[in-house]
Parts: structure tokens; C-alpha cells; sequence
């Protein structure tokens, strides 16, 4: 029987719900164990206790080469070293870092900086709005673009609630719930009546390219492709919400994967190994409506925006992107992973299908790819969880949610995956006797 020793976290815990309502500082951490974590390090993070742990959740990840990567670090503190924030004009970094993106990012004719994925989401969705003229938004049942009210409604539904109006919060707007329309990931049919029934008055798509808010569900070949034509064909934009997807797929993106090209494109995560980045991008006639283009009319602002620390980490992070192997790294390490668990599941007889694409994994104890949000409601959630807390307790963490991705970085090893498939492999003996 494992058990890790979690006293001086509890103790600390404690302290810090005097102090911060929960304890914590965003929702999604608030899940048992309350673990207080004081260090880390390449894969692993380290918790007030002692415990080490080889980490896959990544932040949700925007851990793609690893924690206190050396060579990001070292060019932050050389950024601050000279250079830090100025409210006015521009930087060399943020100019050096607009340039990369606009190389690799094939929607990305210009780009504008800003702090978190949920900034980048409301400012392309504000925008679409300016351009089209219109008000109504599509999103994909269980895809999650940030916590503003124009998107945070049908994220992670009950049952009941799926396709139905589903808002994520107290105090949400009305008008911005009604005015965002549900549609089912893999089904253009469902796409296009929503256009049809509001006709005229959707100003633009939003979708997860990969919805990895619910794991990892893939697209179905032509989907992407055909929201494109919809869009094409209904006149409304096209965003794709890369902030997960973005540059831990490729550099480039997934649309650089798929060949799909969107209007907008939104990233975070990561693009800055960890520091905090974030970004809209796209076709250069709808970005010069913001108004840091003058005679722009779309209002676009931010202090932080562009500051040394994230586009000194952007500029790291894409080098080595471009002149190592990265994604050829943990590409491998992926497949790596989902075969390994793939055997496990033959040889103990599991029913299970392991999701993912490059770095990224998950198990669904299920016995069949899901296509949707609704296809995983078939998922073992308790066994899901379960698999995960016994995992966490042997050391290795996957965020010990119900349908939550697992993250591969470039300092994880081929001996760490084979560790984490033997501890797998004795955890759902334990789980299945």
C-alpha cells in the first residue's frame, strides 16, 4: 500500500485559506490532495513535504520543455537585466517576438500581445463582432476559451445540461450567454442549421482545434475544413483557439498540422515555457481594426502587455523550437506512452481507449473513441479518478480530475515513460482485482 506523507501541505493549506477564499488561486485547483508545491525542476515538481513527482500535468501546459528550463531563464534574466516595462512606444523584444510568430504561425499576418488565453479569446471575439457587425458567437459543447461571459457557458456539462443553456457562473450577462449558440464538435450538420436559424447574425466560430478541455478528442477528417467553407459560405469568421494547441503541436500551430487556415488565432500557454504570454493573431486587414493601428476602432489594451518577461521567454522558447529537436522529442516519448498503455490494457484485459495526439494523452475508461462531449459521458469517471489519485501516490502526477489531458515535455526521458507505464500497469492490477 502507498501513501505519501502530506502533513506540512495540510498544515500550509490551512494557513492559506485564511488568507484566499479556498485557498487557492484559481478554481481547477482546488482538488484533493491539497498539495502545497515549493520547487521544481525539468519533469519533476516537488511538493512542501518532500514528495517528488514526475509531472505530467504541466500547469495544463504550458511546461513544453520543461520546469526552470535553463536557457528560457537565463534569457529572462537577461532581459531584466536591462530592460523591464515602459507604458509607451514599443521594445526590441516585443518587436523580435512579434516577428517569430508572424514566420511560423500561418494565420498570423500580425500579432498582438497580451497576459492570459482568456484576454487573447475576448479580444478576437470583440473584434469578429467589429468586423461582421453581427453578435452571436458559436462555440462546441465542453471546449473552454477563458473565464469571460461571452464564452463561459456548456464547459464541462451535466448530462442534463448538454446542448442546453448551461452558464459557467453567478453573475454572467444574459445578453452575452444567449448571444453564444452550442454546437456539437465532429458535426457540421448541427454547424450549419445553427447558421441557418440565425441567419445573418453570427459574427464568428470559436473552437478548440483539438478540445483538450475534455482530453484529447481529435477532429474528424474534414471538420475543420468544413468550418472554414461555413464560415466562408455565412460570412462570419473563423477563430482557432490554439492557446492549448499552439506551438506544443508545432510551431506553427495545428493549423499548420491540418492545412486549415482560420481568420483568428489565439495562443498562450506554450509559447513562453511556463511565464505568462498570451496572443491574437491573424490576417492582417482584420487586425488593423484594433486601434493600436491608428484609425483602428476595436479598443485594445492592456499594462503588461508585451513586458520583457514573456516575450523574452517566447523568443527562448521558439529558438529552440527551431534548432532543436522539440517536437520530434516529445512527439516519440508520446507515442511512446499511448502504445505502452495500449499493450498494458491487452495483456490485463482492459477495455479502455488511449486518446491523444503528440505529447499529449489521456485513458478514457470507455470502448470506444469518443467524437464528442456527449460520447464521453460513457467515460468511468470514478475509475479515471481513482487510476490517477493511485499514480499520484506512487509519485508521478496527472491532475487527478475526471477527463483531463496528461502533458509530455522536452526534458522528460525514455526512462521516465517506461517507469510511469510499469507504475501504470501496477496500479490497474490494483484498480481490476
Amino acid at each position: 500500500m502507498f501513501k505519501i506523507s502530506n502533513k506540512k501541505s495540510m498544515e500550509l493549506y490551512e494557513e492559506a485559506n485564511k488568507h484566499a477564499p479556498g485557498g487557492v488561486h484559481t478554481s481547477i485547483r482546488n482538488v484533493e490532495p491539497h498539495l502545497v508545491f515549493t520547487k521544481a525542476e525539468g519533469a519533476y515538481i516537488y511538493d512542501a513535504d518532500g514528495n517528488k513527482y514526475l509531472d505530467f500535468q504541466a500547469a495544463f501546459g504550458p511546461y513544453i520543455l520543461g520546469h526552470n528550463y535553463e536557457k528560457v531563464n537565463d534569457r529572462v534574466i537577461d532581459a531584466l537585466s536591462r530592460t523591464d516595462l515602459y507604458g509607451v512606444g514599443s521594445t526590441d523584444l516585443e518587436i523580435e517576438c512579434a516577428e517569430k510568430i508572424t514566420k511560423h504561425v500561418p494565420s498570423a499576418d500580425q500579432v498582438l500581445f497580451c497576459n492570459s488565453g482568456s484576454e487573447a479569446t475576448y479580444h478576437a471575439i470583440r473584434l469578429s463582432r467589429a468586423v461582421t457587425e453581427r453578435k452571436k458567437l458559436i462555440k462546441f459543447q465542453g471546449c473552454y476559451h477563458g473565464w469571460h461571459d461571452y464564452v463561459a457557458r456548456n464547459m464541462l456539462s451535466a448530462p442534463d445540461m448538454i446542448g442546453k443553456r448551461d452558464p459557467g457562473s453567478a453573475g454572467m450577462m444574459d445578453e452575452a450567454i444567449d448571444n453564444t449558440l452550442i454546437c456539437t464538435f465532429n458535426d457540421l450538420e448541427s454547424v450549419e442549421k445553427t447558421f441557418q436559424e440565425n441567419e445573418g447574425e453570427v459574427a464568428s466560430i470559436i473552437v478548440e482545434p483539438i478540445p483538450h478541455n475534455i482530453g484529447c478528442v481529435m477532429p474528424e477528417d474534414g471538420f475543420l475544413q468544413g468550418l472554414r467553407d461555413l464560415c466562408d459560405k455565412y460570412g462570419a469568421l473563423l477563430i482557432f483557439d490554439e492557446v492549448i494547441t499552439g506551438f506544443r503541436h508545432n510551431i506553427g500551430g495545428y493549423q499548420k498540422v491540418s492545412g486549415v487556415m482560420p481568420d483568428l488565432t489565439t495562443m498562450g500557454k506554450a509559447m513562453a515555457n511556463g511565464f505568462p504570454m498570451a496572443a491574437v493573431a491573424g490576417k492582417k486587414k482584420y487586425m488593423e481594426r484594433y486601434n493600436t493601428y491608428p484609425g483602428g476602432d476595436v479598443w485594445f489594451a492592456g499594462t503588461y502587455n508585451g513586458h520583457a518577461v514573456g516575450t523574452a521567454a517566447t523568443i527562448a522558447t521558439m529558438e529552440i523550437m527551431e534548432t532543436e529537436p522539440v517536437h520530434e522529442h516529445i512527439f516519440e516519448l508520446g507515442e511512446r506512452m499511448r502504445q505502452g498503455i495500449r499493450d498494458i490494457h491487452n495483456r490485463l484485459g482492459i477495455n479502455a481507449f488511449v486518446a491523444g495526439f503528440g505529447s499529449v494523452w489521456t485513458t478514457y475508461f470507455m470502448d470506444f473513441e469518443p467524437k464528442n462531449y456527449t460520447d464521453l459521458m460513457q467515460n468511468d469517471a470514478e475509475m479515471y479518478v481513482n487510476y490517477r489519485k493511485k499514480l499520484l501516490e506512487r509519485g508521478f502526477f496527472k491532475m487527478p480530475m475526471n477527463i483531463k489531458r496528461n502533458h509530455i515535455s522536452y526534458s522528460h526521458t525514455n526512462e521516465d515513460i517506461d517507469n510511469t507505464l510499469q507504475a501504470i500497469e501496477d496500479v490497474l492490477k490494483e484498480l481490476i482485482q
